[in-house]
């Protein structure tokens, strides 16, 4: 039984109406309560500076004379304790709420700022505390490209998506491009990044997947740490996001997550807990959502019970933007930072404050946590940024990512192809790659690579019929190919219209090419979920693409290549049997054309392995019954106004939320729990040649179980193999998923007939499940099965071992 309830859109329409007739009193509005422009909390320009025994200091302060806050051979700690007890309580007060979003709409002055930062944390000018500027970037920075009166172009790199990256299984390549974002941050003055994602896919829907890593939590975790560690080596923070549970875009700002403790802790939690353990990032950011009737942003167990006292969490929280409802509950539940920051939220702890409902020790706590963090950020130090990147060094570990994240879904005897082919592009997206999803996870790259580009590139020629049908196509539908920018591209996915072949068409590209290659596109983003029609299902056109393409190429001997150029999963099984092979290419960033050329040329042997599941139907989903399926958009008025109070007679009926009736079983643990048959299984992907595993050895030691395995390349070319550990308890005594992936491994790059003998640790705290009963984690006596696999579904080794 379906359980998400619908929200009236009668609050909407009264806001906007309100805003038209009143006009300028309307903006005026807006602009004092959200966009908090605020003239007299402006940065210094120049900051004096004092020589103490040969050392130079700079005298925040002005007061010629040098403060412990002052001295950076002090520790941090003692700098903050120090600057608190200087600030007045107006300026602890302030500094927990950014400046506005004015920035964010591209209302700023190049002079003071950075045009398309989304958010700040304030000055303290009266103590010389510089503004942080805080930018979107789960796949990239995005901030404006031109700036007024500025003859140039402030392009960012556009990186893979989140789920393309942890394809890849690499975390040392995750760590690289994060290393690579961290750069481009600190040589652009942003002090934050907003991201990584780490939420799971519960369902195949959610809009905003291409920003998540996977359904697994231990993937999640993993790649999600690498590239948080490889963004704040530069000295420039991270937000992961969105905690927690933030698992579909419909109704986000009022849904409530009905999930159980088990459910939390084992599989939405967990990904966070590894990030925070081996990661330690700067700051977390809350999601709009509630999980089981508080808003995350407003609960004390998830952000202080959980997060600090259970973790160790060290960093601070931010609110998602316009995030939570009370000011004061925020605060007081450990939401440090309001974001971006609202008048009415100013106004709401200053009467906290006066009426003594807000905890002034949270305040204390939530200033320092924040003040740290500005103690940390490299433009505290005085870094001069360049706005000169490496833009060049930075492209090519995009490509190298893309094509390493690359999974070979099919291939019957047609890949690698032989350079100097003919190839029969068909479909639009094979002219017009999509970099990555909207929203805040879009990016204002430079150019992006299509997959024409990308082969001829590699040296392929292009066939001319084909290309000539596609630009036809294009002349006859100008506006569907029209790209949203600004703030329409974060809530407008480019989708343009796709082209018909009839069969005499057909026959003319047949007979002057030697193979086609069909290109399948599809987008998502930020603001609005998935549906079946024409999105995880193929489209009537894409259905007679296929059906025309592969009738008249096979006619003819010739192969019929499919790509999916994609944001997130789509249905295969009805469809898979008919092209020759299937290359799932994801959203390679700038580059994904040339990483896709490099993998259909065999320049690079793919290794990528799916981190969720392509299931037959979209109904084998135990989530689908409690997802929402009308895939509604967020209209920009949800954006600002969506946190509006709700009385208490009318919150039932304006008030969603989800029930997570199934659990744990999530992904690969519902499928094989239910013996359901699959498209393609977690963790699946082809090679161009072949891998033995050799016996696997392990050894219980320290609470540790220390497990190795040699892998050989049995084939003829280069290549690397993922290996994927797997652990089972034999004789449970509880309700437990089949198998759970507690370790995965890569190998190097091995030649023919070598071996990379691989070697994971998994703790035996991580063989624990979440006992309800007792609220802790409790390991179940007996005997566990430890699994080598190749995928979830295609285990070549098990051992045995007794806890």
């Amino acid at each position: 039984m379906r359980k998400i309830l619908r929200i009236t859109l009668k609050t909407f329409g009264v806001i906007l109406v309100i805003l038209i007739v009143s006009g300028l009193l309307g903006w005026w509005y807006v602009s004092s309560q959200f966009l908090n422009f605020e003239d007299d909390y402006t940065e210094k320009e120049e900051i004096p500076k004092l020589t103490i025994d040969g050392y130079t200091f700079l005298d925040r302060n002005e007061n010629g004379v040098l403060d412990v806050y002052e001295d950076d051979r002090v520790s941090i700690a003692d700098r903050v304790e120090d600057l608190l007890s200087q600030m007045t309580l107006e300026e602890k007060i302030h500094i927990l709420k950014g400046s506005g979003m004015a920035s964010g709409i591209g209302m700023v002055d190049p002079e003071e700022g950075i045009p398309g930062v989304v958010g700040t944390i304030v000055a303290t000018p009266r103590l010389g505390m510089p503004a942080l500027n805080l930018s979107d970037g789960p796949a990239g920075l995005r901030i404006e490209p031109t700036r007024e009166g500025i003859d140039r172009t402030f392009y960012c790199t556009a990186f893979p998506i989140a789920t393309l990256l942890a394809s890849t299984w690499n975390t040392d390549l995750a760590y690289k491009v994060g290393d690579a974002m961290g750069n481009e941050a600190l040589e652009y003055g942003i002090d934050v990044i907003l991201g990584p994602g780490a939420n799971i896919h519960r369902h195949p829907f959610c809009g905003r997947n291409f920003e998540y890593y996977s359904e697994d939590p231990l993937v999640t975790g993993k790649i999600g740490a690498a590239m948080v560690n490889g963004i704040e080596s530069n000295g420039i923070g991270t937000s992961v996001k969105h905690f927690v549970a933030n698992n579909q875009e419909t109704n986000r700002n009022f849904n409530d997550t009905r999930v159980s403790d088990r459910a939390m802790r084992e599989i939405y939690l967990k990904g966070f807990e590894i990030i925070v353990e081996d990661a330690q990032p700067w700051t977390i950011m809350s999601s709009y959502n509630k999980v089981n009737g508080t808003h995350t942003a407003e609960s004390k167990h998830l952000l202080t019970d959980v997060l600090r006292d259970d973790w160790g969490f060290e960093g601070l929280v931010m609110s998602d933007w316009f995030g939570g409802s009370d000011a004061v509950a925020m605060v007081n539940a450990g939401n440090d930072l309001l974001e971006p920051g609202t008048k009415k939220q100013w106004d709401a702890l200053t009467k906290g404050h006066d009426e003594g409902t807000l905890n002034m020790d949270a305040v204390d706590t939530s200033v320092k946590r924040i003040l740290t963090l500005i103690f940390k950020s490299q433009k505290m130090k005085g870094y001069k940024y360049s706005e000169n990147p490496d833009l060049k060094a930075h492209a090519e570990i995009t490509r190298k990512s893309a094509s390493e994240g690359i999974v070979l879904l099919k291939n019957e005897a047609t890949l690698p192809l032989e350079k100097g082919k003919n190839v029969a592009l068909i479909g639009v997206y094979s002219y017009d790659f999509i970099a990555g999803g909207t929203g805040s996870g879009d990016v204002n790259e430079a150019y992006t690579v299509s997959l024409e580009e990308g082969l001829a590139n590699t040296g392929f020629s292009i066939n001319q019929k084909a290309k000539d049908a596609y630009h036809e196509h294009k002349t006859a539908n100008p506006e569907a190919f029209v790209k949203p920018e600004g703030m329409s591209a974060m809530f407008n996915p480019y989708l343009p219209t796709e082209m018909t072949y009839n069969a005499a068409m057909m026959q003319d590209i047949v007979a002057e090419s030697d193979l086609a290659i069909i290109t399948i596109g599809r987008n998502s983003g930020e603001g609005g979920d998935r549906v079946a029609t024409d999105d995880f299902l193929l489209s009537d056109k894409e259905k007679d693409i296929l059906q025309v393409t592969c009738k008249a190429f096979h006619a003819a001997n010739k192969k019929v290549i499919v790509v999916l150029n994609i944001g997130g999963v789509l249905e295969t099984a009805s469809w898979k049997d008919q092209p020759d092979a299937i290359v799932l290419a994801w959203q390679g960033g700038q580059e994904g054309g040339n990483a896709v050329a490099d993998i259909l040329s065999g320049q690079v042997n793919p290794s990528g392995k799916l981190t969720v599941t392509f299931p037959v139907e979209v109904e084998d989903h135990a989530s689908n019954v409690n997802f929402p399926q009308n895939g509604l958009p967020m209209k920009m008025t949800d954006l600002l106004f969506g946190k509006d109070d709700i009385p208490e007679d009318k919150m039932e009926e304006n008030v969603d939320f989800t029930e997570y009736e199934e659990g744990v079983y999530v992904g690969y643990r519902h499928f094989d729990k239910a013996n359901l048959d699959v498209s393609y299984p977690f963790g699946y992907g082809m090679s161009y040649t072949n891998f033995e595993y050799g016996e696997m050895e392990l050894v219980h030691e320290n609470d540790s179980l220390k497990i190795t395995v040699p892998v050989m390349n049995t084939g003829q070319v280069s290549g690397k193999e993922v290996v994927q550990f797997y652990i089972s308890k034999d004789s449970t005594q509880i309700d437990r998923p089949v198998q759970e992936l507690k370790a995965f491994a890569k190998t190097v790059l091995l030649s023919s007939g070598e071996t990379d003998t691989l070697r994971v640790h998994v703790p035996v705290k991580n063989l624990r499940y979440w006992n309800e009963s007792s609220l802790q984690w409790t390991l179940e006596s007996g005997t566990y099965k430890i699994k080598a696999g190749a995928s979830s579904r295609a285990i070549k080794k098990a051992v045995q071992v007794k806890i």
